[in-house]
Parts: structure tokens; C-alpha cells; sequence
């Protein structure tokens, strides 16, 4: 039997291949290379000056697109970048066989963060000149990644403060000793390791003070019964609970768009739950759209009334069911709905006929309790101990904004509503499943709330991409459209 051997890789050649034959022209790198030509990087916040004296400098577009490729073979470390631009002929290609450092690609993705972060907004903006987004219809969803620092690190305030002290301490103990030092003029100690001691006690206590006031930033002191802590590594970053355990972490949100499930914008926020981040997601999205959307969904993490009413005050249908509507469960017994509402007279009535009057507020107003009359009344009730255990007789608890959850949970029960709702889960969590387990981002490399920004874009941008090759019928009819683009 025959075999396949290669050729002799001594053999020479009389008209070699170019670099360009190496890369077949349906190779997804030229894919990213028209992508990001189509960018305008002053709007993105690079600018570039080819007139710019000094020495030289990688063109900021090719680092830009270098670090969108890597991350989209989930290629992150700057250290694997460099292996790869001289190992990888795709790699190689993108460059233009130029080489750049570990530590070059680094201090281009950190000088860069902010510039960085905007990337999936023009990507957003470009999609929706291409009509793949619509923005009629936007899912909001979350999830927690984990990030560059361990949770062993998180310290309370009164650990910081300790620390800042002995920081204090010991950076009088260096100046004194450098002082002496200095007067003796004589080898009684190195002053290098001095001066590296003393700088390593001054950034210490820049972080200590830097955590300290991040947690009075933070207002509450407790958090569940515990006290406050923050991260010393990355003081942005939380411990929050997931499937994996509780670790130092960001709660990354999406927001997609229904027409393809295109991330429109994507945000790595420090808020553990997701309760309060529905109307800031909306929002962003509609500002990165400049329009505003007919209907925003998300699920019953997002179920807090005074958020959902700042979207749908706005003319906006939210479709975000309620924990019980979420759960399915039927009411209990003698459950809220069973009581009867009365707006004139501002009461509730009981099933058995009687009032329940308003006794005042609670929760910074937001909440409106209402009770019995008189508590003998439900003493002597046949369903004491069933309706209520309570000596003061029944309350009822009612939400400020009562009226607007009533109508999104009315609205949510609609055939039109599910619908939309079936759709969310399809397209909300697709674009995490594919960063999470295709681009292999389950924790970040940067640290800093900025820095988990402009990664978790990176990775957006490129689930974007990778959607519009597959709209565009592959990378040839997507390079076409983007040459389209390009002014």
C-alpha cells in the first residue's frame, strides 16, 4: 500500500507562494480584518496620526483586530498572542508577519479599555444599518463570571482600616531608615531595596484606601446579615453565588435583539442581583440605538415594579412575569388577590365582607400597609389561624405602584406576551452559552470593572460577527457587505 508522505520541506521552489496563498480566501481572520475596517476609531476613541512623530508604532487597527481574532479561538493571554503571531500562518497573516511582544499586545489592551469597550456599540450600529437589527423587541438577561482575583481576598472594613495603620508604620520605619542611611553615607543597607520597599508599601495603601472607600461608596454596611467586604485584587468586583460556589465575580447583562439575536449592548456590572439593572439595560440599548424599543423582556429576575415602571411609563411593553407567575404555583388561601380593592375609599375588603384600611407607609414609601379595623374582629374570625396567626389581625401589604404591576402581570399572561417570551430564552442565552463554551470566557484577565468591560465586549462582538457570517451566507458575502460600508 502506498503512503502519503508530504513533500521534501528542503525542496526548493522556483516562484515561492506568497503569504496571501497561504490564507484561503474564505478564512473567517479576513472576516475580522473588513470588520474592523469599517470602524471609525475616532468615534471609537483610538486616533490614529499617520503623521505622528516618534517612534514607531503598531497600527492600532491590526492590534485591534489581532485581539478580536484571538478571543474569538478564545486565544486571551497576551502571551499566547505572541506564540501565535509567529507560529499561526492565520496569525501571521493578520500581521503581516510583524511580531509584537507579550508585553506590546498587553499595554495596547490596556491603554486601550475604554476604546475597547465601545467596540460592540458600533458593532450594534453597524448591524442595525444592515437591517439584522431592528430594535422593536429586546431581551435583557444575565449571568455571573468570575473575576481576575480570589475570594479569599475579600476583607471588611475594619480589616482595611488595621492595615492601613501598620502600612502607616511601616512606611515611617523605610523614610527613617533611608534617612540614616543617606547621613552615613555607607553601605549599611541598600538603598535600591529601600526605594522598591517603600514604593511596595505606597501602592499596598493606595489599594487599601482605594477598597476602603469603595465600601463607603457602597452606603450599606451589611449585606444579608454580613458584614460588607471587598475584593483587595479587584475591589469592582463582588462575591456572587452560581452554580460553581460563591467567588469574587461580575454579573455580565445582554441585551439582544429578537430580528437575529445580535447582542446590542453588553455591560460587566458590580451588582450581584439582577433586580435593578432592568431600566439601566433598556436604556443603553435604546441610546445606543437611538430609538426606543416597542417591547422589552426579561425573566423574573427582573421582576421589581419601580424598575419595570421606569421603562413602561415610557410607552414601552415590558414582558417580565412575577416570581409566582414564574413559579406557577396557584395562590394560597385567603392569598392577596382574594382580597378585594377598593380606590375610592382607599380599603381592601376580606372574603368574609370586612375592611381593611390604610395605616400608613413602610420601605421609603413604596410599599402601602393596610389592616383590620379592629383586630377582635379577626379573632373571632372562623378563619383565624388560617388567614392570619398575627394578634393585631390581618394586614395586606400593597405596592405604591400597584397599579403598573397589576397591568404587566395582566399583560404577561397574554397569548401575544408568551409568545415573545417563549422567544427569550433562545435568544437572550444563546450569545453567553457561545462565550462561555466556544471563546472559553468563564472568568476574566483583566481586573478592574473597566478592564471586565472591555473583555466581555471583545467576546460580543465577536458572537456578532460569527452571527452575521452565517446571515451573510459565509465570510465571501460578509466581506462584500462590509466593503459596502466602508466610506
Amino acid at each position: 500500500m502506498a503512503y502519503r508522505r508530504g513533500e521534501n520541506l528542503e525542496q526548493m521552489t522556483l516562484f515561492p507562494q506568497t503569504l496571501d496563498e497561504y490564507v484561503p480566501t474564505d478564512h473567517p481572520v479576513r472576516a475580522y480584518v473588513a470588520f474592523v475596517d469599517t470602524l471609525d476609531f475616532d468615534e471609537l476613541g483610538i486616533k490614529i496620526e499617520d503623521s505622528k512623530v516618534g517612534n514607531s508604532e503598531y497600527y492600532p487597527k491590526t492590534m485591534l483586530t489581532l485581539l478580536l481574532y484571538g478571543y474569538s479561538y478564545g486565544i486571551k493571554s497576551s502571551r499566547k498572542l505572541e506564540r501565535a503571531v509567529h507560529d499561526n500562518i492565520s496569525f501571521v497573516w493578520l500581521m503581516k508577519k510583524l511580531t509584537p511582544d507579550h508585553k506590546t499586545i498587553s499595554e495596547f489592551r490596556r491603554r486601550n479599555k475604554a476604546a475597547i469597550k465601545n467596540t460592540i456599540k458600533l458593532c450594534a450600529r453597524l448591524c442595525l444599518k444592515l437591517d439584522l437589527i431592528e430594535g422593536n423587541i429586546l431581551f435583557i438577561d444575565g449571568t455571573k463570571m468570575r473575576a481576575n482575583a480570589g475570594r479569599r481576598r475579600n476583607y471588611t472594613v475594619e480589616w482595611y482600616k488595621e492595615q492601613e495603620k501598620e502600612l502607616d508604620s511601616r512606611i515611617d520605619k523605610l523614610l527613617k531608615e533611608c534617612e540614616d542611611i543617606d547621613q552615613a553615607e555607607a553601605g549599611a543597607g541598600s538603598m535600591v531595596k529601600m526605594r522598591k520597599d517603600l514604593a511596595a508599601a505606597g501602592r499596598l495603601k493606595e489599594e487599601v484606601r482605594k477598597a476602603v472607600e469603595e465600601i463607603k461608596n457602597a452606603g450599606a454596611k451589611t449585606v444579608n446579615g454580613k458584614d460588607r467586604t471587598i475584593n483587595l485584587t479587584d475591589p469592582d468586583s463582588r462575591l456572587m453565588k452560581s452554580v460553581q460556589g460563591s467567588h469574587a465575580s461580575y454579573n455580565v447583562q445582554n441585551v439582544v435583539d429578537d430580528k437575529h439575536g445580535l447582542i446590542v449592548t453588553t455591560e460587566a456590572t458590580s451588582d450581584a442581583s439582577d433586580v435593578k439593572q432592568f431600566a439601566r439595560q433598556v436604556e443603553q440599548a435604546e441610546e445606543t440605538l437611538e430609538k426606543q424599543c416597542n417591547v422589552a423582556s426579561g425573566d423574573s429576575g427582573y421582576a421589581n415594579t419601580e424598575e419595570l415602571e421606569k421603562v413602561y411609563e415610557k410607552g414601552t411593553q415590558v414582558v417580565v412575569p412575577s416570581r409566582r407567575q414564574a413559579k406557577r404555583t396557584p395562590a394560597k388561601q385567603f392569598d392577596k388577590s382574594e382580597f378585594k380593592y377598593d380606590s375610592e375609599s382607599n380599603s381592601y375588603s376580606c372574603p368574609e365582607g370586612e375592611r381593611l384600611i390604610y395605616s400608613g407607609k413602610k420601605a421609603k414609601g413604596s410599599k402601602l400597609v393596610y389592616r383590620i379595623t379592629n383586630k377582635d374582629i379577626c379573632h373571632s374570625c372562623k378563619h383565624y389561624g388560617i388567614c392570619t396567626e398575627s394578634k393585631k389581625g390581618r394586614k395586606i401589604i400593597r405596592l405604591a405602584k400597584e397599579k403598573t404591576k397589576e397591568k404587566i402581570e395582566r399583560f404577561y399572561e397574554t397569548p401575544e406576551a408568551q409568545e415573545i417570551y417563549s422567544r427569550r430564552k433562545e435568544r437572550a442565552e444563546h450569545p453567553f452559552g457561545h462565550i462561555k463554551r466556544n471563546l472559553g470566557l468563564t472568568n476574566f484577565s483583566l481586573r478592574g470593572r473597566l478592564g471586565a468591560q472591555a473583555e466581555i465586549s471583545i467576546c460580543a462582538t465577536c458572537f456578532n460577527v460569527v452571527r452575521m457570517i452565517t446571515i451573510f451566507g459565509g465570510v465571501a458575502g460578509f466581506i462584500e457587505r462590509m466593503k459596502q460600508q466602508i466610506v
